[in-house]
């Protein structure tokens, strides 16, 4: 029989663009509501949302900070894989500048290293960016002291090794397959070429150029205006820590201030140092499979009010989301210290297109979710305990941490951590029954016990 798993695989100078605020109501209504049902939902005790439209800058924050604060321009968050479009700047900026070719392959750039490769076809600078270098997401040997911290220990040494008893299952370049771990391998390449570190890297090549001072890979990012993270079961989640080697793939932090400027410098708003390089990384290269079209990192989603050029982020206690659309002039920044990636990116996109609608989430009272509390079996040894805290509903799976569902309709749920749903059955006397579990393309019932 087939296990179920609900559980999370880690995944994951002077300013040239000056920050305008504007008042409060300047972010639009969908958007203000639908942020505002996130936090008083549980999906994240924090939210810090950016928009500019027509060249203005709005930033605007939700819930509340352990102090009791409001989240605001200033508060930090980790990016994670958004970090994976600074990365793709970096490399923009080489091949701007004649420096650098997408067909290099990533080996020339690690003497000594053993890359893999398969028919020939060797693993390219380019094939890396647009994620079709056949690398798998993680490493194999990915093994964390401390899986709440999973890539704090992953040095170079590891990562060369990995590479050099890898077998590739297809060509590179066969097709898009989203890699982590190809990313980190990027990012380190683009350091030891520099000879940097990544972060140091990054300061001179990107966040300097645009008057990025509050975002990097360690101070002064980390600190008391960090936003403490929580995890897919909404308890506390500790930052994340990178070393060198997958650096590329995750280790940004940042502050509302600082990604309005990295908005206005991606929608080309501004001019900036940066501006040639940030067109290079955008356009559309190769097929993503329904999610459109990706260039360096940036992916590129047609839908009918226009395309919408994004990329998102997660790390265990973070979500982030970043995107534009070009015909409307407007983009948007969602920053959350909760792991809700999947319903920040659908809020994401929907605000950047009309055409799209925004993920459905209610908020309901405590009476009402307490109807499901209760144990609903789903095969022998294997039982949902549904409970309730305050107006939050988990669900557990034997042998699975307790992670938070949210309503999305009448006896509707939906997880955040993971792709799945919860639909709650009634009888005649509208008594919950049973639970249906929706996953992976199939339904699986669970009666409710006495």
């Amino acid at each position: 029989m087939h296990r179920l798993s609900l559980t999370l695989m880690a995944a994951l100078a002077t300013a040239v663009l000056p920050v305008h605020a504007r008042p409060q109501q300047s972010v639009p209504p969908r958007l203000d509501r639908m942020a505002t049902t996130m936090v008083d939902a549980g999906v994240a005790p924090a939210l810090v949302a950016v928009v500019v439209d027509h060249g203005h800058v709005s930033i605007h924050g939700y819930g509340k900070l352990p102090d009791g604060r409001a989240p605001d321009a200033d508060t930090v968050f980790e990016l994670g894989s958004l970090s994976k479009t600074f990365t793709a700047l970096l490399l923009a900026r080489e091949l701007e500048q004649g420096k650098a070719s997408l067909d290099i392959p990533v080996g020339q750039w690690l003497p000594g290293w053993s890359i893999p490769s398969l028919h020939g076809k060797a693993i390219t600078l380019g094939l890396l960016a647009e994620q079709y270098s056949g690398l798998p997401r993680v490493p194999g040997n990915l093994a964390p002291t401390a899986p709440t911290d999973p890539y704090a220990d992953y040095g170079a040494d590891k990562l060369k090794r990995f590479l050099a008893g890898y077998t590739l299952p297809r060509e590179p370049g066969a097709h898009y397959e989203y890699s982590n771990l190809g990313f980190g391998l990027l990012g380190y390449a683009l350091a030891r070429h520099a000879s940097l570190g990544y972060g140091a890297l990054l300061q001179r090549d990107v966040l300097q150029p645009l008057g990025m001072q509050h975002t990097g890979v360690t101070a002064p990012t980390k600190g008391a205006r960090l936003a403490p993270g929580h995890g897919p079961d909404g308890a506390p989640a500790p930052a994340w820590h990178w070393r060198d080697a997958l650096a590329g793939a995750g280790a940004v932090l940042s502050d509302g201030h600082d990604m309005a400027i990295y908005l206005q410098a991606s929608m080309g708003t501004k001019s900036t140092p940066l501006t040639a390089a940030i067109r290079l990384a955008q356009q559309p290269r190769r097929d993503a499979g329904p999610l459109g079209r990706i260039g360096l990192a940036w992916m590129t989603t047609h839908t009918p009010s226009g395309d919408v050029v994004w990329h998102n982020g997660a790390t265990g206690g973070y979500s982030s989301f970043i995107g534009f659309n070009a015909r409307h002039q407007y983009g948007v920044v969602l920053l959350a210290n909760g792991y809700a990636s999947n319903l920040l990116t659908g809020v994401g996109l929907a605000s950047l297109s009309s055409a799209l609608p925004m993920p459905p989430l209610q908020v309901l009272p405590e009476a009402t979710l307490e109807q499901y509390v209760g144990r609903y079996v789903l095969a022998p040894g294997m039982v949902f305990t549904v409970s309730g805290r305050g107006r939050q509903l988990y669900a557990q799976l034997t042998g699975q941490p307790a992670l938070p569902v949210f309503a999305s309709a009448s006896d509707r749920f939906s997880y955040t951590a993971v792709q799945a749903a919860l639909d709650f059955q009634r009888d005649a006397r509208g008594r919950v029954v049973a639970l249906v579990l929706h996953q992976n393309g199939q339904s699986r019932r669970a009666p409710r016990t006495p």
